[in-house]
């Protein structure tokens, strides 16, 4: 009943805060300007959809955490969902400056940088992996205590949150890459938290407080997807985009450093930027600054897809090799990562045939 009442609150909630937050950045006028380049919507559009998100996340997870015993309980602790709130915080207003005065990008990464450590400092880590092969891949064999409060050590593990630091900054910037249409990113968030949410909460995870955690974030993501799937009504902005990425990596920790199922669930998202960067590196361009029209989705609208058929493909490819991680075990999920990768070679060789067929005819 805790998951069914928790899923409609943060739904419902969302809906009324994203209506809010829309008057809000259209009377502050921090609004999307259409460039017919990148950004192909036809008139200015409201950004700070992220706020909406995060306080419908942050008020439900606040009530279930400190006024009921669903969440912190087992191995979730206050400090890891003061820490969650904190952080996520700093990325929504790190966004929100980034959408009114436009910051460079070394002054925009300052803030999931400062939310990343806030993680790391609340206890929340990456210690270990699932070796493929049998066994486990340890990183706090190395640790320094810093001090001890109340019997607690505090302890710098340096491979461990130099991981931490380096998924969580890549879930980060893999989802604010990928927004580039109508309800792409909030769509395959709300997808990824729902197949973390049925992981989570399986007879061989039993893990039902990261599982209510999971659900509350999908209402958050549903609701404001009703005012983002095209035409959208408004847009994520930085924060939102941002946030998108950090917190379902935040989840993946949380339920048992999942991060070959989290790989699968944000597969094609994360092979996109990555063939990305590397382009733009062989370019000799920023990969972060410079943006372009050559990501999967572009191309996809490119070759006469519509916004909504693009994106609905995207949501199909991220919702089958998701779900796969919920029947798969570690050795299994790297054979499908395998075949992702397989799939995404296929789509951009296919996508580059079809370019290439297209221009002959032009």
């Amino acid at each position: 009943m805790e998951f069914l009442i928790a899923l409609n609150l943060s739904f419902f909630l969302a809906i009324i805060l994203t209506l809010v937050v829309k008057k809000i950045a259209l009377k502050l006028k921090i609004v999307d300007q259409p460039d017919k380049e990148r950004k192909i919507h036809k008139k200015p559009i409201p950004l700070l959809g992220g706020i909406a998100i995060f306080l419908s996340f942050f008020i439900i997870l606040s009530y279930f955490s400190f006024f009921t015993d669903f969440i912190i309980r087992d191995y979730i602790a206050a400090k890891h969902i003061i820490g969650i709130i904190i952080a996520s915080l700093i990325i929504i207003f790190g966004g929100f400056l980034d959408d009114k005065y436009n910051l460079k990008p070394g002054q925009q990464i300052i803030f999931p940088i400062i939310a990343i450590l806030i993680i790391i400092a609340c206890g929340i880590g990456i210690d270990h992996i699932r070796n493929p092969f049998g066994g486990t891949i340890r990183f706090d064999q190395m640790h320094l205590v810093l001090f001890e409060w109340r019997g607690i050590p505090y302890k710098l593990t340096l491979l461990a949150d130099l991981f931490t630091m380096i998924w969580l900054l890549g879930m980060t910037y893999t989802t604010k890459l990928l927004d580039g249409l109508d309800g792409l990113v909030s769509g395959i968030s709300l997808i990824g938290c729902l197949i973390i949410f049925g992981i989570s909460i399986s007879e061989r995870v039993n893990q039902p407080n990261v599982a209510l955690i999971a659900l509350i974030l999908s209402g958050a993501f549903l609701g404001f997807l009703i005012f983002n799937w095209h035409p959208a009504k408004i847009f994520l902005g930085e924060g939102g985009s941002l946030f998108a990425g950090f917190i379902i990596g935040v989840l993946a920790i949380l339920s048992g450093s999942k991060v070959a199922t989290t790989l699968l669930i944000m597969g094609i998202p994360i092979l996109d930027v990555a063939w990305t960067i590397i382009r733009r590196l062989r370019e000799g361009k920023n990969p972060f600054k410079f943006s372009d029209r050559k990501h999967l989705h572009f191309r996809l609208l490119d070759l006469g897809l519509s916004q909504e058929k693009a994106v609905l493909f995207l949501y199909l490819l991220t919702a089958l090799f998701g779900s796969l991680a919920l029947f798969l075990q570690t050795f299994g999920k790297l054979i499908a990562l395998f075949i992702l990768g397989l799939v995404m070679v296929i789509i951009i060789i296919s996508l580059l045939i079809l370019y290439k067929r297209k221009a002959v005819k032009l």
